[in-house]
Formats: structure tokens, C-alpha cells, sequence
């Protein structure tokens, strides 16, 4: 991976899917340049100036884009408004979840990026599912075919948005014939933020509601429902998968077999490679805890032993070599105790082939083929995709 800052992953981390996800490299630059002396000090003032940085870079791209919509150029604008939402949505990551300018900072983020997807017209709709009492906030990318298609569903992990996900990796589906439901489930993105949903290790309940909807919708095949998740969601699409058994294909990118291992490692403060300056404080946020030993307890019920035997459809395990944060043995765990999978898959990501770090962050151009060519072929579709 690309380690732009050598002395710190949560940064470097952030870096590498900041350029995937703005394509360009120089442009961001501008802001990690302003912060880069700063990498390996205090947290407190480098995750300050960090989001000093990038909300004045994304402040920046936002007025290019009223620019140019002004001057009627919509498609010119629409390229800005998503790296202004993507620096927006990366400014606040660093904020702690208690200080008030995190939640502005996602709401600038989420609306600009909104707007680039509307200025933009691309095959984004914007959906609201109801799920106790809040609703979980999703995007349905909408495949460009005449007859109901098949469609995955894809949910967050411990730290990720949807909006992460188009049009890096929706784009790659919509070209092969499926539309993709991309969702902040409970413990993610809008669903926490906004509406307070916590993450709960029962996470078949929430996908139940998500494929009760796109059985509503009459340009889906009901019959071709897929689910997958990233990080976390390496933990919360295999769980849900092995109950709610209208999913007939899951993918866990990034194969989390026991999260409460991995939160105790953080808890005793022997995490390496963090995915956010305190991955304790984040977890009792997203659990909804108030103390470290009850988001502990709760970690603790997700691990997938004894329950991922109980996939009884394709699954696809798909983990980097290299991953610092969720050891590989923990695909490989996932892989050989799914037992009744039929068509099961393990593909290790390797240094020489390239995406063998968490998730593939070092490069998703890789990952984001390898699960739709994957679920193209599990649900008999042309893996030449179409026009």
C-alpha cells in the first residue's frame, strides 16, 4: 500500500481510498501536504488539523461547482460536488463522534455528494427504509436494463458510508446487469448519525427489512437477491446470510470471523494498524454502550462460530495477504466451516497481484471486479456484462 503517511494507518488508510474514490491524486494533496509534519505527534492536533485541511479543501470544490453550474455546465459541477462531498465525508472522520462539528461535517458531506449524484443524473435513487423506530439510509443503483435484474445489497463495517461505494464499486455491477442497494445499516453512516440505530450481532433483522423492500420493487428479481459486506460487514453478511435465507449469494470482503477478539486487542490498547484514531471510543458509539467492558460484551457475540455452517448459499470470502487489521485466518476460518455453501469461494488478494491490504484499500479498482464478475456468474448473467 501507498503510505503517504509512514507513521500512521488510520491516516494512510483514509489516503489511499480518498484518491480511489476522487481520482485524482495532486487535487487532495493539497490538504495532506498542509498536515504531513504533523503525522506522527499529538492526535489531537493532527486529527485538528486534519479536519481543518480537508474541509478547507472541500469548501474549495464547492464553490467550483456553483461555478459552474452557474455557467450551465452540470456535468462539470457534478464531477466537483463528489470529491467536495468525499473530502467533506473524510474532514470528519477525525473528529471525535461527541464534538458538534462532526455531525455538520457529515451532514455537508452527505448533501454535497447528494447533489453530485442529482446535478450528475446518475441512476441513483435515494431511499429511506424503516427499521425500529429510525430508518436506514440507502442508495439503490439502478442497472440499465428493461426487465426486473438481479440486485446486491451491500452494508457497511465498523467505520465505512455508503457513500464510499458509488461509483467506485456500483458502477461495476450496473455494468454487469444488477442494481446494488448500497446501506448504512445499524452502527453506520445516517442510520447511527441520524437516527441513533446502534449496531446489534442479529443483523439478519435488519437485512430482513432491506429484502422485504427490493421484493417491493418491480424492477427487481425477487428470486436473485444478493447481500455483501465490507470489514465489519465481513462479520454482519455472513451472519445475516445464514438466516435470512431469501439471500441466495453473500460476499464478505474482508472476512471478520470475531470482532470481540479484535475489540479486546483495541481495548487492551495492542491494536497496530487502528482504522480510526480510537477504535474504543468508535465501538461504544456504534454499539451504543457507555463503557468500554459493555461494548466489549457486545463485540463479543460477533463471531460467526457455529453460525456460518449455516449458509446455505454461494459465498465468496475475499481478503488481502497483507491485511493488518483482520488476520487471514479469519477468511480462512470463514471459508472452511462454510460447509453447506454450495459454489463457496476463497480469494486471497496477494502483494504481488496487488489489493492485499484491508479491503483491498490499496487498490478497489480490484476488488470491485472480482465481486461482480463473482455474483454475475452466481446469478447466470453475461459475465461480458452490458451495453
Amino acid at each position: 500500500m501507498f503510505e503517504y503517511f509512514p507513521d500512521n494507518y488510520s491516516w494512510s488508510l483514509t489516503t489511499a481510498t480518498l484518491f480511489d474514490e476522487v481520482g485524482t491524486i495532486s487535487e487532495p494533496e493539497e490538504a495532506l501536504r498542509a498536515v504531513k509534519h504533523l503525522a506522527g505527534g499529538d492526535k489531537a492536533t493532527a486529527n485538528e488539523a486534519w479536519y481543518e485541511a480537508f474541509t478547507k479543501l472541500a469548501e474549495k470544490l464547492e464553490r467550483l461547482g456553483n461555478i459552474d453550474l452557474d455557467e450551465g455546465h452540470p456535468l462539470t459541477a457534478a464531477r466537483k460536488y463528489h470529491r467536495a462531498g468525499m473530502y467533506y465525508l473524510r474532514a470528519e472522520r477525525f473528529l471525535h463522534h461527541t464534538d458538534p462539528r462532526e455531525l455538520m461535517c457529515y451532514n455537508r458531506g452527505i448533501n454535497i455528494y447528494r447533489k453530485a449524484r442529482e446535478v450528475g443524473r446518475d441512476p441513483v435513487e435515494y431511499v429511506d427504509v424503516p427499521f425500529e423506530g429510525g430508518v436506514l439510509p440507502c442508495m439503490f443503483v439502478k442497472a440499465n436494463v428493461d426487465v426486473p435484474a438481479p440486485v446486491m445489497i451491500h452494508i457497511q463495517g465498523f467505520d465505512s458510508l455508503k457513500e464510499f461505494h458509488y461509483p467506485i464499486i456500483g458502477e461495476e455491477y450496473r455494468k454487469r446487469g444488477m442494481h446494488m442497494l448500497i446501506v448504512d445499516q445499524p452502527g453506520s453512516g445516517g442510520a447511527l448519525r441520524l437516527h441513533n440505530l446502534t449496531a446489534d450481532h442479529e443483523t439478519e433483522h435488519c437485512v430482513k427489512v432491506l429484502v422485504d423492500y427490493v421484493q417491493t420493487r418491480s424492477d427487481v428479481d425477487i428470486d436473485r437477491i444478493g447481500l455483501s459486506g465490507n470489514s465489519l460487514g465481513g462479520y454482519y453478511a455472513p451472519r445475516a446470510a445464514a438466516f435470512e435465507k431469501r439471500i441466495k449469494c453473500c460476499i464478505a470482503w474482508g472476512a471478520l470471523y470475531d470482532f470481540g477478539i479484535l475489540f479486546e486487542s483495541a481495548t487492551n490498547k495492542q491494536m497496530t494498524a487502528p482504522s480510526v484514531p480510537d477504535v474504543v471510543s468508535h465501538g461504544m458509539w456504534v454499539t451504543g454502550q457507555n463503557t468500554p467492558e459493555a461494548a466489549l460484551k457486545v463485540t463479543r457475540k460477533m463471531t460467526l462460530e457455529g453460525i456460518v455452517e449455516k449458509i446455505t448459499c454461494p459465498l465468496l470470502v475475499a481478503h488481502g495477504e497483507n491485511d493488518r487489521q483482520v488476520p487471514l485466518w479469519m477468511a480462512e476460518r470463514t471459508f472452511e466451516e462454510a460447509i453447506n455453501s454450495p459454489n463457496r469461494k476463497l480469494k486471497i488478494f496477494t502483494l504481488e497481484e496487488g489489493g492485499a491490504e484491508h479491503c483491498q484499500i490499496d487498490n478497489r479498482q480490484l476488488i470491485g471486479d472480482v465481486m461482480s464478475d463473482w455474483a454475475a456468474e452466481i446469478f447466470g448473467l453475461d459475465p461480458a456484462g452490458i451495453n
